[in-house]
């Protein structure tokens, strides 16, 4: 017979029955939900294994579902929820080919050996935007150097650079700084 702790007569017989579960598994101590969210589980999948074998009883052209349609949906709910590993010696055999191949030789130096930054996604990589803005202010401080020097400007550069959208231009930049 099962033991009586406080409360346990309001709880439902299957509440009862999942804290009996958690007590002769060891486990003393739980939070009350914890009764809840197994519940919750347990009829969701008892729900999900009727459903699936009501399908398979219906396929099967039965009046009703039988203890065979049942043990089909549980067969195909383990087979689909759980995978089982490869047996000992298929991993075994892969890690012998694996293992065949050396490792590539490091080159020995200080600190911790890295690989080259190009293979690395922590190398920097900036992207600027040059707005409007500045282009045709640019544009303007050259038509007055140019106007000083040239007094028949291009007007087709000028009018093309005022019309192109932002620039943006990509490059890495280098972790070595010159030294003083």
């Amino acid at each position: 017979m099962m033991e009586r702790e406080e409360g346990d007569e309001e709880l439902p017989r299957d509440a009862k029955i999942v804290k009996s579960l958690l007590k002769s598994m060891g486990v003393r101590e739980y939070e009350p939900r914890v009764v809840h969210q197994f519940l919750e589980l347990w009829y969701r999948y008892v729900g999900d294994v009727l459903t699936d074998a009501l399908v398979y009883s219906e396929h099967a052209g039965k009046p009703a579902i039988d203890c065979e349609d049942v043990k089909l949906a549980i067969q195909t709910k383990v087979n689909f929820s759980f995978s089982q590993p490869p047996p000992r010696e298929v991993l075994l055999e892969l890690a012998r080919n694996r293992n065949k191949a050396p490792l590539p030789k490091s080159i020995a130096g200080p600190g911790i050996p890295l690989p080259p930054e190009q293979d690395t996604l922590i190398s920097p990589n900036y992207q600027l935007a040059i707005p409007k803005k500045q282009i045709s202010q640019v544009v303007e401080e050259a038509e007055e150097d140019e106007g000083a020097t040239n007094t028949n400007p291009p007007q087709e550069s000028t009018t093309d650079m005022q019309r192109q959208t932002p620039q943006r231009v990509s490059f890495p930049i280098l972790g070595k700084r010159p030294r003083d």
